[in-house]
């Protein structure tokens, strides 16, 4: 039993260095130190279900949440109910409701936290990652650009316009930027793909489902993106084939992106 216990524990560790950026290509050994296992314990959570409200006054979570695989964690704040994080296999979240580092300093108005979909996750308690993050350099760094990258990802919000198209965009390229910087996308291929469904579209850029539908079918047309079946945009799969197109409906203002009517 205590082999098998142990076996498991060096597989979990393995995914942390092979699919997240915080642990990447740290040594398996080293890391071992510090992950015990009954820290290491793989958990589901499942869709549509709160997982905890950030940015209570004076209260804060107790451990960081790591997506191992699958899952699509987003945070919403009232009164609008608008999307105003992001978080993919491979990132955390949880940071900025931590008791230390810029968890003290960085607040907001409460925001729910939920799994949108089924989501495998490690919680890893915030003694064990104030540890590490005293201890190595390298986690330190990781650790600070978490933070950067969710400040960055509302900045894009920022620029979500009344246009529908340049809202878009600037959620597309929120999430470009995002995951390019976490090196979760592009593929191979140089494609980044996103699993996006057009309710998430909607709420994150203050839109209704039609209208984000409209955009995509026109983006879809102009071959900026693909879906995952090309033309049946039900599907939650985005393929963002010409990013560098993006940029320009990004920048676009009314009446400047021609396919916006469509006609």
């Amino acid at each position: 039993m205590a082999k098998s216990s142990q076996k498991t524990e060096l597989n979990l560790i393995k995914r942390l260095i092979e699919q997240n950026f915080l642990f990447q290509a740290m040594e398996e050994s080293w890391l071992s130190q510090y992950l015990s296992p009954s820290v290491l314990k793989e958990e589901k959570l499942f869709s549509n279900r709160p997982i905890y409200t950030a940015f209570r006054p004076h209260e804060f979570i107790d451990g960081l949440y790591v997506i191992l695989d699958e899952g699509l964690v987003i945070a919403r704040s009232a009164p609008l109910d608008r999307i105003i994080s992001i978080t993919y296999p491979g990132s955390c979240f949880g940071i900025r409701s931590l008791p230390f580092s810029f968890g003290l300093a960085v607040q907001g108005f409460p925001s729910l936290v939920e799994a949108y979909k089924t989501t495998h996750i490690i919680k890893i308690p915030v003694s064990t990652i104030e540890t590490l993050y005293n201890e190595s350099e390298l986690f330190r760094q990781r650790y600070h650009l978490l933070f950067e990258l969710r400040q960055k990802f509302q900045y894009h919000l920022l620029n979500c316009s009344t246009y529908p198209p340049q809202a878009v965009a600037s959620l597309l390229r929120a999430l470009i930027y995002q995951e390019r910087e976490l090196g979760n996308q592009p593929n191979a291929k140089g494609i980044y793909e996103f699993d996006l469904p057009i309710d998430v579209i909607a709420r994150a850029c203050q839109l209704n489902q039609r209208t984000v539908e409209q955009v995509l079918k026109g983006m879809q047309k102009v071959g900026l993106l693909t879906t995952s079946k090309n033309t049946d945009l039900s599907a939650d799969l985005l393929s963002i084939v010409d990013p560098e197109g993006l940029k320009e409906v990004y920048s676009a203002t009314r009446d400047k992106v021609s396919w916006w009517p469509l006609r």
